[in-house]
Formats: C-alpha cells, structure tokens, sequence
C-alpha cells in the first residue's frame, strides 16, 4: 500500500491539533454512553483516539492507521499517556483489511471517509451493520465541497513552533463526476523567510448527505445530523 502521508507526516500532526478542542466535545456528546469496544478508523497521529478516550474512560479501542509514518506518532502517543497504554490497539492494516472485534460499541471516522470509494464505503456499511452491539452507532463527518468543483487555493491552517512558521495550503481540481484531487502543500518559514515547502496530492472520493442516505438504507442503518452545521458530522445507528 502506497502511504500517501509519507511526505507529509511531520506536518499532518501539529496541523490537525487545532481542530480537536472544538472537535472534541461534539464527538463527546455524539459517543454519549456507548459500549465499548470503539474502532477509530484513519487514527492518524491519535488526536480523536485521545478525545474517545476522554469520552469513554473504560472502553477498549481499536485505532487503525495504514500509514507507517502517522502511526508512528500514534504508537508514541498512546506509550507515553498511562491512560491510553493499556486500552489502545493500533492496527497497520487499512479498516478493509484489519481483523476487527466481532461486535462493535462504536466506530469512529473522522476526516476519513473520502479516502473510500463507493464500493469501499459499501463494504464498511456492511461490516457495520454485522457488528453494532444494541445501542452502539458510527459517527462521521463529510467535508466540503459536496460536488466535484474546482477549488482555489487557501491557506487552511498556521501553526508557529520555536522560531517557525508552518502552513498548509489546499487547493482542489474535479477528477470525476465524485472525486476530486486534492493538492496540498506545506510551507515553512523562519524570521520571515521561505526555507521549505513540500507538495502532496491524493484523491478524495466525494459524499453527500442524499447519496449517505441512499447508501445506508440498503443495511437498515440511518444517519442524523449532530453538533453544529459547520462541523459536518452524522451519527449513524440502525
């Protein structure tokens, strides 16, 4: 498997932490009184696997991460927080591959979901539906665009450590009728100056609301909206 985050890695990390203290709690509140145990797909470098955590203090978790690169600031994180250490797995495979618990309190997929292409994302409603323990769910969200539309770039998001400047510049073009290619590159500077930049680009399969519905049906599952519009995100239960 290509690990589309090589590159990027030593950005991705410090970039995603500004999210989660408003991430955090709506994922909190939407994981409210769910069994364990919880699958946190696409861990990254563990910043939802430590809001699950906090959320439910006595389940067990299962955090996926096929990328060696982010998994290796995830295997760090998890070591080094005694809370974590003893209830963490993390899994190499890709959530397709990973041999899973058979029942399943929750499973969580934030800022993930547009690396499944439709048949993926079929595979994954069904392992879903076999799994969910009674009264567990899957929460997600889906990100903008909503349709494969040209994207100007922007600078996303600005993080300073020490003496420099790190920025994460996004710009996007169609690649089908669902799919876009997403070009992102990271700038940094010091004292004001350029001294690096590094390129990436992946494709991002497109989900709406309308096909999310249509594509759950089939397995008696339903999405609802949950937190604020502005965070995207849906609990998903039968």
């Amino acid at each position: 498997m290509v690990d589309q985050y090589e590159r990027s890695a030593e950005f991705i990390d410090v970039m995603m932490a500004p999210r989660w203290p408003a991430l955090g709690p709506v994922l909190a509140e939407a994981l409210r009184e769910v069994p364990g145990p919880v699958v946190d797909v696409g861990a990254g470098g563990g910043h939802g696997t430590r809001a699950i955590a906090n959320a439910l203090p006595d389940a067990e978790i299962v955090a996926v991460e096929p990328s060696p690169a982010l998994r290796s600031v995830l295997l760090a994180r998890v070591n080094d927080d005694p809370r974590l250490r003893d209830r963490v797995t993390v899994l190499p495979e890709g959530l397709l591959e990973a041999e899973l618990p058979d029942r399943l309190g929750a499973l969580v997929a934030m800022n993930v979901i547009g690396h499944f292409d439709p048949a993926g994302r079929n595979r994954i409603w069904e392992s879903l539906a076999g799994r969910l323990l009674p009264g567990g769910r899957a929460v997600l969200n889906l990100q903008p665009p909503a349709e494969a539309v040209a994207v100007p770039e922007f600078r996303a998001v600005e993080v300073r450590i020490g003496r420099r400047v790190y920025e994460g510049w996004g710009r996007a073009e169609p690649a089908g009728p669902d799919r876009l290619t997403w070009h992102m590159t990271y700038r940094t500077h010091q004292d004001g100056k350029p001294v690096g930049e590094v390129g990436v680009s992946y494709d991002w399969w497109l989900l709406t609301e309308e096909r999310l519905v249509g594509e759950l049906e089939v397995y008696g599952l339903v999405p609802s909206r949950t937190g604020p519009a502005e965070a995207g995100m849906y609990v998903i239960a039968r």
